[in-house]
């Protein structure tokens, strides 16, 4: 077959003559050998760019210039190959043909450059690729073999003309695969391996050109003369032309390098604004970790100290008002007690929805913590204030649905203005709480604004805490009075009421009224109630040693002492260091002191009564009142309270209840103490209704140690015939300790009914 001059897959003539002294300039072919190994090189570092460039603008203009440097390399290789060819004829080439194998080298170079790009490759596609590649180059080496002149005939031998073929295929296919597998990766060993990659690619295309060399036989034909060479420029043509390749090579590979630089630079960029980024994402983080409350979103303590700073700092220069509340949620406790944590902060997040749904949205709202809420709003008035607290409140008795419950929650709250109520933000909130204590004391689910009075209260309330921890710890100013108890049956004093005062060296006699509420909130009143107890028995042993061996002493217990499991102990051995018997002792307990813990209080006052203590309820009918838990509990005594006899025998219905209240109590086993007496009147009548002991101001007001042996003398001097007592000017007169809420005239180490 004859193509373009070329005698392919034909047997040579019978005549004609054959050339062969036919032979290679070696230094040209390791010329040829080196262009093409740096064709190669520049041609992987061309894909990677183009693998890695993100334009793709730029990205077809590196596969344009990779497809140049593979073409250059290829062809120039092809072409020095064919200068190193030396045979005894004068060997010309074709301009046209030679400028036609460049553009078979460029359309095979393009092709190969186009399938890099690709992102998805499978095995099929190597090979079709590497075949079109291969049959490119192929074509380009035969293109630029009829381009050789000589006056002699080309004749291909088959085999190695397939030969050529198969390893100009072979060779694409090897350099598809390296070519995708080099355009990735870093390091001294990843470019050692691509230099390898580049003598192993250079060596394929110089073998496929060889072979090709290697299957022409030239015969000169019969007809025609032999023409000798003139001269022998192919070295200095083979230089040049190498000299261009691979300058073409080192530039392209020289750019290749610095947008490596570059692009590695705008990574580095790219990195660096993303770890920017990031460190403001962290830093915002940080700062909504830091100034927000995570529960509800709100602000939490931190930012709202800085966020109201800047509030006030602005309202200080406008000379507006500005209001302070504090919220806090009304037994609270009590959700998180029964339903767990987790219901508890459930219900904080619907609160919090409440308490920013009920103001406005220029309103600072902030959970300080636990159930604490803080809002800060300006104001033109106080009632807008009041008008506000109002609105939170009624949202909040909007029903909850929490843990399969309906439930309503109130709120305490306390406000303080600026500028009226301090002028920095630690003193409005500490007067905003003040508010909120009081409106907490006053029942809960209410409202109050601060006033002067309250803290000065709270002055003198710190104050009294300091003094009175001095005092107890250091036995100095407290005292124990003693109020008789007269048993009607036997006309005689059966016990004394021991009642604790406070020698202050400022403020004079203090009642319980005055620091007992101090004691409990501070965790004194356990301490006290122990040093009460301790003092009475101490007493009563220095009475029995002057006669009067048959009283008993009567000691109050509070709620909180009552929950205490060492009480019994502690009992047991204040009467082994006084010396008396436990029978001469009575433990006065507040009904709702025995509502705590039921189960506890029972098996702890077993306990205690088992040594022979004697237990008593006190101001029966003002707590609980409940018969089921009467019955349970290991009582003696049943105290009724003033209150239920200051108007008999006047009133009809008192009389009714008090009699009522004494068959009960005889029903159960108890005896009846009746406090408060303070008519004869009153003694008559409950003399009448089977009252077994009396304790008022009829008899005695509490005394000193050093007193009560003058007032049991002259109790027992009256047979039962009562005037009022030598330390009223009357019946009912006012006593230095007047009743208050929870309190009677003679008070003791707690608040209820002592």
């Amino acid at each position: 077959m004859e193509w373009l001059g070329l005698q392919l897959f034909a047997d040579l003539p019978a005549g004609g003559q054959i050339i062969l002294d036919c032979r290679h300039n070696l230094f040209l072919v390791l010329l040829a050998y080196a262009v093409a190994c740096a064709g190669c090189f520049a041609t992987l570092d061309m894909a990677e760019r183009q693998s890695h460039c993100e334009n793709r603008l730029a990205r077809r203009q590196w596969r344009l210039l990779g497809a140049c440097c593979l073409a250059g390399g290829i062809w120039a290789m092809h072409f020095i190959g064919m200068l190193a060819f030396q045979a005894p004829l004068d060997i010309r080439y074709d301009a046209p043909l030679t400028a036609l194998s460049l553009l078979i080298a460029l359309l095979a170079a393009w092709l190969a450059m186009n399938s890099l790009n690709r992102s998805d490759m499978r095995l099929r596609h190597y090979l079709q690729t590497a075949l079109f590649i291969g049959l490119g180059i192929s074509v380009m080496h035969y293109t630029g073999m009829a381009a050789l002149q000589t006056g002699a005939r080309q004749y291909y031998q088959t085999e190695l003309l397939l030969a050529s073929i198969a390893l100009a295929v072979a060779s694409s296919l090897i350099a598809l695969l390296m070519a995708r597998h080099f355009r990735s990766g870093s390091g001294g060993l990843h470019l050692l391996m691509k230099h390898g990659a580049c003598l192993l690619m250079g060596a394929g295309i110089v073998a496929t050109h060889l072979t090709g060399m290697a299957a022409m036989t030239l015969v000169i034909p019969d007809a025609s003369a032999m023409q000798l060479p003139i001269a022998d420029n192919a070295p200095q043509l083979a230089l040049t032309i190498a000299f261009i390749t691979l300058l073409i090579s080192g530039s392209s590979i020289s750019a290749a390098l610095a947008d490596k630089k570059l692009q590695s630079k705008e990574h580095d960029l790219r990195r660096v604004n993303v770890l920017l980024s990031q460190l403001d994402q962290a830093r915002a983080s940080l700062q909504q970790a830091a100034h927000y409350d995570a529960l509800t979103t709100l602000v939490n303590r931190r930012g709202f100290n800085q966020l109201f700073a800047e509030r006030l700092s602005e309202h200080a220069a406008q000379g507006s008002m500005l209001a302070v509340m504090f919220l806090d949620i009304d037994h609270f406790k009590r959700i998180n007690d029964s339903l767990g944590h987790a219901a508890g902060d459930e219900l904080l997040k619907v609160i919090a929805g409440h308490i920013k749904a009920a103001t406005r949205s220029h309103d600072l709202v902030a959970r300080f913590g636990g159930d604490e809420f803080c809002i800060v709003t300006p104001l033109n008035s106080h009632d807008e204030a009041r008008h506000l607290a109002q609105r939170i409140m009624l949202r909040m008795k909007e029903p909850i649905e929490l843990g399969g419950r309906r439930m309503v929650m109130t709120t305490s709250i306390g406000i303080s203005v600026f500028p009226d109520d301090g002028l920095t933000g630690e003193e409005l909130l500490k007067n905003a709480d003040l508010a909120l204590y009081q409106s907490k004391a006053c029942g809960r689910n209410s409202l109050h604004f601060f006033d002067n009075r309250l803290k000065a209260r709270a002055t003198l309330e710190l104050q009294l805490e300091e003094e009175l921890r001095e005092a107890l710890f250091e036995e100095r100013g407290l005292c124990v009075y003693y109020q008789p108890i007269y048993d009607l049956r036997s006309a005689k004093v059966a016990k004394l009421e021991a009642l604790v005062r406070w020698q202050h060296p400022q403020h004079g006699l203090l009642g319980p009224d005055r620091f007992i509420g101090i004691a409990e909130a501070n965790g004194l009143i356990a301490d006290l109630d122990l040093w009460v107890l301790r003092r009475a028995c101490s007493d009563l042993a220095w009475l029995n040693q002057h006669g009067y061996s048959d009283l008993k002493v009567t000691v109050n217990c509070s709620a909180l002492t009552l929950g205490r499991e060492e009480l019994a102990n502690e009992v047991e051995m204040a009467l082994f260091q006084a010396g008396v018997e436990a029978r001469h002792l009575e433990l006065e307990v507040t009904e709702n002191a025995l509502m705590g813990d039921i189960q506890h209080t029972v098996s702890l006052l077993k306990r205690i009564r088992a040594q022979g203590v004697a237990l008593s309820i006190d101001d029966f009918g003002t707590g609980y009142s409940s018969l089921a838990y009467l019955k349970r509990l290991p009582l003696d005594v049943l105290k009724i309270e003033r209150s239920f006899v200051v108007d008999v025998p006047g009133v009809q219905k008192d009389c009714e209840i008090v009699q009522a209240i004494i068959a009960m109590a005889h029903t159960l086993h108890l005896k009846v103490v009746t406090e408060g007496v303070e008519t004869v009147e009153q003694q008559a009548f409950l003399a009448a209704h089977g009252c077994d002991f009396l304790q008022g101001y009829l008899l005695s007001r509490p005394v000193p140690i050093v007193a009560l042996r003058a007032a049991l003398q002259r109790l027992d001097q009256q047979h039962g015939v009562f005037t009022p007592c030598c330390d009223t000017s009357r019946p009912g007169s006012p006593d230095p300790f007047p009743d208050t809420p929870g309190y009677h005239a003679g008070a003791s180490a707690v608040p209820q009914g002592h």
